[in-house]
């Protein structure tokens, strides 16, 4: 698969924000299935699939604490996009 399906992919899949802070979370869906659960609390970014507590396939550590500084947000959540809709094509290993 390309990064150019991926991409498609990504920009179909909608997040829907269920903690706002301490820790900022998110389920993201595509076509109204839990694909993804994104979580920053004490720094530490994670994303699993397809829900919590699942495979991690990405992690990282944005300047933000339990949530995100705002010229970040937007570029860690296209990368956890990203990250899951390679995931459902079968193109990535765990974090």
């Amino acid at each position: 698969m390309s990064d150019a399906q991926a991409k498609r992919l990504a920009d179909r899949i909608t997040l829907h924000q269920t903690c706002s802070a301490c820790p900022e979370q998110y389920d993201a869906k595509l076509d109204g299935t839990q694909v993804g659960y994104l979580r920053l609390r004490h720094g530490w970014f994670r994303v699993d699939y397809p829900e919590c507590g699942e495979r991690t396939i990405l992690e990282g550590y944005p300047k933000g604490d339990g949530i995100f500084d705002d010229d970040e947000r937007d570029e860690w959540l296209s990368k956890a996009k990203f990250a899951i809709a390679n995931a459902i094509l079968g193109n990535v290993e765990t974090a």
